[in-house]
């Protein structure tokens, strides 16, 4: 079998975990979810290329980057030769309890005496299955400023004083691994924005940023929860880079993976919620005031078994060590994936965005904030908008329109009029009619595109009548056919003498005619 060949998204954040964060292999390939050999081989072909610092990958784009890799498949090690010492595997397994001492030293060690043994990723997987085979719970060894861990549990609900309701809660819980220094805070709902605005709040409180964050498989943070290959949310690993740290979920049924955090929910339900349960809360601002107070308390209380509170081990251990706090605090952006459209334009929140014309037919990504909208392809930002909540309007940006639509565009006007026409001449006249609405036509090609995929599902007399019908109301719309279709309008006929009209409610109605000046009585018949 041939190495595994990832993504390069997978790849890329390979690359920024080594170059930004300064981590090993084995670390990357938990974080990426990839083989440790897999891992390193990428590492290798970026070192072979020159590749020096993530400055150094920023600089290009994903196709430029894989041809400067010059990915190809390589073959897996060979097996080692038949015969070969094996290590006495309880003596490494004793040897590795000491402080410092590692595999790869331990590997060293056995081949200077057997310089035909294992090779070192036979020697781990050997070792690993001997380990497999031990009946012992080791206890988990935390180092300074390396993890965090966070999760959630049920909060106390909070009073409305407008509807006189209880609102439920969420509560964060987040812990530093070595200090078991504790944050907790309390949301409405697990929602993304919840999710990431209380890791904001965390780190903050923490004053500084472990290497590695361990999230629960949550639906928030891990989009696609699996014990081989969680797939991380796009807009958690936004957070992450921002802040520097790795992202490494629990693996699903493993709770020795989470046992810090669970650890530390079960000490905020005694010290906090269980303080907090009789007293009344009138909103979320108020809840997460006494939640702090109990908090603060929390920290500062001495552990039996340590001696020292978890604020006193923060300030002696993690807070040296973490990373510092960025210049300013992660804005929160959502990702989405979407194609670019005839009109060259994609869709977000039912408002159009422009991208240059060229892409049409092309997967791309949206990053959006409340503020912009961002627009990438292969890792390339090729658009830029501001937000606009407008529904169903536009923001195109000039430079991204075809200087000449009947050369350059595969689809023009012209030819969606004449597929229309052909279909039924009103119809055609009804889409010509259309485009004349926007100072740019291709604002229009999806209501035309529309019209012409509605006008399919009934037969051709009710289309030419429909179509007859909304000319003659002077609304060239899709909604205004639409409407017609569904009501039957088009199947009665017009009394002579009678104009049309389109209700509100999207009926197709008759009215008389005016009267005529004829009609009208003189000012003499007053006398």
């Amino acid at each position: 079998m041939g190495q595994e060949r990832l993504p390069m998204r997978k790849l890329r954040e390979i690359l920024r975990l080594r170059y930004t964060m300064g981590l090993g292999r084995n670390e990357i390939a938990v974080s990426v979810r990839c083989g440790r050999t897999t891992a390193g081989y990428y590492l290798k072909l970026a070192q072979e290329a020159g590749i020096g610092s993530w400055g150094d990958v920023e600089a290009f784009s994903e196709g430029e980057l894989e041809e400067l890799l010059g990915i190809k498949v390589p073959l897996r090690g060979v097996k080692p030769a038949i015969g070969v010492r094996a290590p006495d595997w309880t003596w490494v397994h004793g040897e590795l309890k000491k402080s410092g001492v590692t595999l790869m030293l331990l590997w060293q060690e056995y081949l200077r005496d057997n310089p035909e043994g294992y090779r070192y990723s036979r020697f781990c997987e050997h070792y690993s299955r001997y380990r497999s085979k031990l009946n012992v719970v080791m206890r988990q060894e935390h180092k300074a400023g390396e993890k965090s861990f966070v999760d959630y549990c049920d909060g106390i609900p909070f009073l409305d004083p407008v509807t006189g309701n209880l609102v439920s809660t969420q509560l964060f819980v987040g812990v530093l691994g070595a200090s078991s220094y504790t944050y907790a805070e309390a949301s409405l709902s697990q929602d993304l924005p919840s999710w990431l605005s209380s890791h904001v709040r965390m780190y903050e409180f923490f004053n500084g940023v472990s290497e590695i964050t361990v999230p629960d498989n949550l639906r928030s943070g891990v989009k696609r929860a699996c014990y081989y290959d969680p797939e991380i949310n796009p807009s958690y690993r936004d957070l992450a880079e921002h802040y520097g740290t790795c992202i490494i979920p629990a693996r699903v049924r493993k709770p020795r993976d989470k046992a810090k955090v669970e650890a530390a929910v079960l000490v905020a339900q005694r010290w906090i919620l269980a303080v907090l349960r009789n007293q009344t809360f009138t909103s979320l601002a108020e809840l997460n005031i006494g939640i702090w107070e109990c908090l603060k308390r929390l920290n500062e209380r001495q552990m039996r078994h340590i001696g020292k509170s978890r604020k006193t081990l923060w300030e002696s251990l993690e807070r040296p060590v973490l990373k510092a706090l960025p210049q300013t605090p992660y804005r929160f952006a959502e990702w989405k994936k979407a194609r670019v459209n005839i009109d060259y334009h994609i869709e977000l929140d039912d408002h159009y965005y422009s991208c240059p014309y060229t892409l049409i037919h092309a997967p791309v990504e949206a990053r959006s904030t409340d503020t912009t909208v961002e627009i990438f392809q292969r890792g390339i930002r090729i658009a830029s908008h501001r937000r606009s909540y407008q529904k169903g309007k536009f923001t195109t940006e000039a430079t991204h329109r075809p200087k000449n639509h009947s050369v350059k565009l595969e689809w023009t006007p012209e030819r969606i009029t004449r597929w229309a026409t052909s279909l039924a001449p009103e119809l055609g006249q009804l889409i010509q009619q259309m485009f004349q609405t926007k100072v740019h036509p291709e604002q229009n090609y999806r209501s035309a595109l529309g019209t012409i995929r509605l006008a399919k599902h009934y037969p051709q007399d009710r289309v030419k009548h429909a179509a007859r019908r909304a000319l003659d109301l002077k609304a060239p719309t899709y909604s205004c056919l639409k409407k017609i279709l569904e009501s039957g309008a088009d199947l009665v006929p017009l009394p002579e003498g009678s104009v049309v009209e389109c209700s509100t409610t999207g009926q197709v109605k008759n009215r008389p005619e005016p009267l005529g000046k004829n009609n009208l009585r003189g000012g003499g018949y007053y006398h």
